[in-house]
């Protein structure tokens, strides 16, 4: 029997229809068991106690457990790689942050995704502005003085590693300052610490929140700290602009990321749930209490996110570039 073109097109368009059905249904019952948060990052660094925290405000406003998960190496390119290939249905998601996302597509070589391409921004959380630390022992208690001594002798100044958020701002700030503060580059944050406090190393650039335990102990000297204000945790520490570098701005950040083709109704669910996540004050409280700057209204949806996401990638380009690192 022959088939006429309207019982062959309505045919089409039913046999699609069942094809997207049950993407449709599970993105109306979204979510209806566990979601997974992948942390790129070994267990205790400034994205893990962060995803942790918003990890229970989730599982608060989603009525799912919210875990987290932590799978390092390669800079966050592993766990980032491993939410690419996840199914897009909104159960696996990353914790990003500057390495996996604008820093890592200029570093190294053979990224196996594109940031901007494979991932659907759902929410920023917030960020943590980046200090420059010392020693009690350096005879500097102000960027000019610190600045004036790495011209005199060499300030081996510790970061998370060649081509770390903390190692572009390093290179920035002695371009923009003038200094020649000498890099030294560890595997993670943490791992500096130690040499900091016995005096092997002279100084740092990290997250405010890697010193805060640290700063208030009285164990290092904070110079400056690089956000727009003075941090209300320590308000005593100048920024950068009011000592003498124009514009100087700099931070990590983080914030949740699906899969590209996760669709738009699980994209709004995980947003709603991270809005809501954010807005409890307890939540906002242990967040104050990390040295996390909360985001914006607008930076806390999938679009304010988004466009974040793509000034940061250009802004990493230009410092890879001053930094001089080539790709590996």
């Amino acid at each position: 029997m022959k088939t006429s073109r309207r019982e062959f097109v309505l045919g089409t368009a039913g046999a699609l229809a069942a094809t997207l059905l049950p993407s449709l249904a599970r993105a109306g019952d979204f979510p209806d068991r566990p979601l997974r948060l992948i942390v790129p990052f070994a267990p205790g660094g400034n994205v893990d106690a962060t995803a942790r925290v918003v990890s229970a405000g989730l599982t608060q406003a989603l009525h799912v457990s919210a875990v987290v998960e932590n799978k390092p190496g390669a800079g966050g390119s592993i766990g980032a790689d491993m939410v690419v290939r996840a199914p897009a249905d909104g159960y696996t998601l990353l914790v990003g942050s500057n390495g996996p996302l604008t820093v890592n597509p200029f570093i190294q070589a053979h990224l196996p995704y594109e940031p901007l391409r494979d991932f659907a921004p759902v929410a920023m959380f917030g960020y943590v502005p980046h200090v420059i630390v010392v020693n009690p022992s350096i005879p500097a208690h102000s960027l000019a003085e610190l600045v004036a001594l790495s011209k005199q002798r060499h300030i081996n100044t510790g970061t998370s590693g060649i081509g770390s958020a903390t190692h572009l701002t390093l290179m920035r700030l002695n371009a923009a300052s003038g200094a020649q503060l000498v890099h030294v580059p560890y595997r993670g944050g943490g791992a500096l610490i130690p040499d900091l406090l016995g005096g092997s190393l002279d100084a740092t650039m990290t997250e405010f929140s890697t010193v805060l335990p640290l700063l208030r102990a009285n164990k290092v000297r904070v110079i400056a700290v690089a956000s727009e204000q003075r941090m209300a945790l320590a308000p005593e520490i100048p920024t950068f602009i009011e000592a003498g570098v124009p514009k100087f701005i700099a931070s990590s950040y983080v914030g949740l990321l699906a899969p590209g083709k996760t669709p738009p109704p699980v994209l709004a669910s995980l947003q709603q749930g991270v809005a809501a996540s954010l807005a409890d004050a307890a939540i906002a409280g242990k967040l104050g209490e990390l040295g996390v700057v909360a985001a914006s209204g607008q930076q806390r949806t999938s679009a304010g996110f988004g466009a974040f996401l793509r000034d940061e990638y250009e802004n990493a380009r230009q410092a890879v570039a001053l930094a001089g690192i080539k790709p590996e």
